[in-house]
């Protein structure tokens, strides 16, 4: 099998600037790592590999510095990583991220199973995955509990529809996003970085795509805008109040009342 997985580098650190004018965050200088369901994904096609045989490519788009998470990929077992990257690229919504993912795939050659995380921590939208499969005109499942395996050109895996889960056999090529209950990430191989800390990172520019026309990518090719984006206040005050749990009662009563969240 010729496996994908797209991964993407996610700010380590709750506390990140947002830029007021664009509603981007500001990454620069802040410390990252690969996006925690992504490790999922890398696994499940290390699993698929070992059994079924072929080969198993990383794609993430970023600045450059998120070579670090395609090499942590790569030395966990992943045997090619490829970086989509080009300033041109900066302020993209998930449509336009997904439409830029979906041209550096076409790019870097034809697959029998894309994988990718569930959702990342910074945006939360869950819509990545599934938009890319759209641009690629690709089946695809969310949320897929387990993957059964493969018969022939079919993939059988399992859904979780939150109240009830669903068995589903898709033809490939196609793309599936993972729950993190569906395997246990290995660690990346201190003897495999060693032996390849000279891995190439591959790198596509707009330049390299198929589509090169600037106003589809980034801010300008991204529909949806930010109004107005901000970190939450911090609010540490508190009070103590001490007694008698009647006492106490009245005492949150009370406030409930003052708030007026009862009558």
């Amino acid at each position: 099998m010729k496996i994908l997985v797209c991964i993407k580098q996610v700010p380590g650190t709750t506390s990140v600037e947002v830029d007021e004018e664009t509603g981007v965050l500001k990454r620069d200088g802040v410390e990252s790592k690969m996006n925690p369901f992504d490790l999922y994904a890398i696994e499940q096609a290390l699993l698929l590999r070992e059994k079924y045989g072929g080969c198993v490519d990383v794609i993430t788009m970023g600045p450059r510095q998120a070579e670090a998470i395609l090499k942590e990929a790569i030395y966990m077992g992943a045997d090619r990583g490829i970086l989509i990257s080009d300033r041109k690229f900066a302020g993209a919504d998930v449509v336009a991220t997904s439409y830029t993912l979906s041209q550096g795939i076409r790019k870097a050659g034809t697959y029998d199973l894309i994988l990718c995380g569930k959702q990342t921590t910074d945006g939360d939208t869950a819509q990545v995955g599934p938009e890319t499969a759209e641009f690629l005109h690709l089946e695809h499942v969310t949320n897929v509990q387990e993957v059964y395996g493969v018969e022939e050109s079919d993939i059988l895996v399992k859904e979780n529809q939150e109240h009830y889960f669903r068995e589903l056999r898709l033809k490939t090529p196609c793309l599936l996003t993972l729950e993190k209950d569906v395997n246990t990430p290995r660690l990346p191989s201190f003897k495999r970085k060693m032996a390849m800390k000279n891995v190439e990172i591959e790198v596509f520019s707009l330049s390299d795509l198929e589509d090169t026309q600037e106003s589809n990518y980034g801010l300008a090719g991204s529909p949806t805008q930010v109004e107005r984006i901000f970190p939450p206040e911090k609010n540490t005050s508190r009070q103590l109040y001490e007694g008698s749990g009647e006492k106490l009662g009245d005492v949150v009563y009370d406030i409930l009342k003052q708030e007026k969240f009862v009558d």
